[in-house]
């Protein structure tokens, strides 16, 4: 036994710790140090290229070896990350270091939830993961506003004492890694092979798609909407200036775009009796209207589009997370959800070229 709301709130500092920096404007910051959208939108690409070539093994490391040793890994390649960045004086740097960011969200994507959700489980509150999924997008949309908001400070100070912020943050999220518990709801056989395992992960998450088709049509139609969120939310960035909002205002517009991902998850927790298909239906419209609002070229109008996007896409995440891991077994609990991050990126890596060369024209 353990006490589950240490453990819980050792999640929720985790990821504040790891959410916050001076470096959240990364798209901006990547403009003002000359990169065109063009490279800008191939950098995207090459964090996604690594997510799909990573995203589902360190899900199936997760499951075998334990959710709180990925956490810590994650921690590490955030570093690392950070780091290289700090030392970046070409574009190649620039994309290794977007790399290894792409493997730190690799080991955690997966980890965090699904050591959440089993803890839960395992005091039989599991009824209570909507919330803490709830709580999480909070979280992040917290400190990405706080990132963005103080977008024109890290411009001000330069990218080197920007980033090395991050490498503070991720220190002191590494402590409070080391004090989570590790949580197995099947515990491990004790002729434990590490490859016969590894195998046996990666067969029974595959079957288990194969066999329960609504859990990857879930994940694929939440990857493709989200996508369309998160490119207009990166590129809103770099056009708003073009636009014409004042310096002054840029921190607070993008701050008011991660307010919508804020209210969004909580409204959607007054939404638990309304049909999934409504919820996604509406979602998917409101996401298209803010699209539409960008190419306004007004920028209290594109940033009101920004604002619908977040909102609708962090309402829908909330409810697809709850519903899948309700279908999830324990077991590949991580690797399941790194699957799903898989197919978000193989999304990404063909719309974010596009829309980088896309917005380069427009």
């Amino acid at each position: 036994m353990f006490n589950i709301k240490k453990q819980i709130g050792r999640l929720y500092s985790s990821a504040v710790f790891g959410q916050i920096s001076l470096s959240g404007a990364w798209v901006a910051i990547l403009a003002a140090r000359g990169f065109s959208l063009a490279q800008i939108g191939f950098a995207e690409t090459v964090f996604h290229i690594v997510s799909i070539l990573f995203e589902i093994p360190s899900g199936v490391l997760a499951d075998v070896f334990g959710r709180k040793k990925t956490l810590v890994i994650s921690c590490i390649m955030r570093i690392a990350a950070d780091i290289v960045m700090i030392l970046s004086n070409n574009f190649a740097m620039v994309c290794i270091s977007i790399g290894l960011h792409a493997l730190c969200y690799n080991f955690a994507s997966g980890s965090g939830d699904a050591l959440a959700y089993d803890s839960l489980k395992s005091v039989g509150q599991e009824e209570k993961f909507d919330r803490y999924a709830s709580n999480q997008l909070v979280i992040y949309r917290v400190c990405e506003g706080l990132s963005t908001l103080t977008a024109g400070f890290a411009l001000v100070i330069g990218y080197r004492l920007a980033y090395a912020t991050g490498v503070f943050a991720a220190l002191i999220q590494l402590v409070i890694l080391f004090g989570l518990v590790e949580v197995r709801l099947s515990p491990l056989a004790k002729d434990f092979n590490v490859w016969k395992e590894i195998g046996s992960c990666f067969k029974k998450s595959f079957l288990f798609l194969k066999e329960a088709r609504k859990a990857l049509l879930l994940m694929f139609t939440n990857s493709f909407v989200g996508a369309l969120d998160i490119l207009l939310l990166f590129f809103l960035q770099a056009k708003l200036p073009m636009a014409g909002i004042p310096n002054w205002a840029l921190g607070a517009a993008l701050l008011v775009l991660q307010m919508g991902g804020i209210i969004g998850a909580r409204l959607i927790l007054l939404a638990r009796k309304v049909r999934y298909r409504v919820i996604f239906l509406i979602s998917t419209a409101v996401i298209l209207s803010g699209i539409a609002l960008e190419h306004t070229g007004l920028y209290l109008l594109m940033t009101l589009g920004g604002f619908m996007a977040s909102m609708a896409d962090d309402a829908l995440q909330v409810r697809t997370n709850t519903r899948l891991q309700d279908m999830f077994p324990s077991e590949q609990r991580a690797t399941l959800i790194s699957i799903e991050s898989f197919s978000f990126s193989c999304i990404m890596i063909v719309l974010s070229p596009l829309a980088g060369l896309f917005f380069s024209w427009w």
